[in-house]
């Protein structure tokens, strides 16, 4: 098992998948969905000041085809 994922909230982890070439696609309500230019999509929950939780960010990484690693990368 590899070492685990830091406390990020939705702020920071949007900076990480800017990085990775998302680009944000629009709102609705609290929540911000992110594209990337090869169609991959991800919706990342706004509420300031929340870390996202273990599962959410397992879930947004399968979405957007990254893992520990790549999110982390550049």
């Amino acid at each position: 098992m590899g070492p685990q994922l830091p406390s990020l909230t939705a702020k920071q982890l949007v900076k990480l998948l800017k990085r990775h070439g998302f680009e944000t696609a629009g709102f609705d309500g609290s929540h911000q969905f992110l594209r990337h230019p090869d169609g991959r999509i991800t919706t990342v929950p706004m509420h300031a000041g929340v870390t996202i939780k273990k599962g959410l960010m397992h879930e947004i990484m399968r979405q957007c085809g990254l893992t520990r690693d790549d999110l982390f990368r550049k």
